[in-house]
């Protein structure tokens, strides 16, 4: 199978099922913002010298092409067809006590903090705002999205500003006041 198929060649791009759309609709741009996030927490896995903060990364990495691909799904027929393709209330609360384990390492936050540290860190802070973006994409879908989505959404942006906190503070990195 070749990577170029030109059927977007005039600016449409297939949703699952098959439906074509604009590849300016706002459901392509929030999958495409969820993507971009995904290639950022690549990133920051890749500068990840901490295995378990690799592996977190990669199982974000797994969640989020499940985000996006039920963003890709409005009619919602992906459930029946791939399992791990669905993300459940279980995948919230799975982030929800990695937030609560990794906080109990840190230091309480007493002010606000400049993005910033080591690689993985910045790498993370940046991935926390792409996250905002993506969340702002998927609350203004039309129709809305399975509610599920947006409290995992909501909570990996929580999740990455503890684990850019977390990478920093296991590498030795000082966090900056604002």
């Amino acid at each position: 199978m070749k990577i170029y198929t030109k059927t977007g060649d005039a600016g449409e791009t297939s949703l699952f099922g098959g439906t074509r759309v604009s590849k300016a609709d706002p459901r392509v741009a929030a999958y495409g913002d969820v993507d971009e996030l995904n290639a950022q927490i690549g990133v920051a896995r890749a500068s990840a010298t901490d295995t378990d903060i690799a592996a977190e990364l990669l199982q974000l990495q797994r969640d989020l092409f499940a985000l996006g691909a039920q963003l890709a799904d409005p009619n919602q027929k992906i459930a029946s067809n791939v399992s791990k393709a669905v993300l459940r209330d279980a995948d919230v609360l799975r982030l929800e006590q990695l937030i609560d384990r990794l906080e109990s390492e840190l230091s309480p936050l007493r002010h606000f903090i400049l993005a910033g540290g080591n690689a993985c860190g910045a790498a993370l802070h940046v991935a926390r705002a792409v996250c905002r973006r993506a969340e702002r994409g998927i609350v203004a879908l039309d129709p809305a999205v399975d509610p599920v989505l947006l409290k995992y959404i909501n909570r990996l942006s929580d999740l990455l500003f503890v684990l850019a906190r977390t990478a920093n503070q296991r590498g030795g990195a000082v966090e900056t006041p604002w």
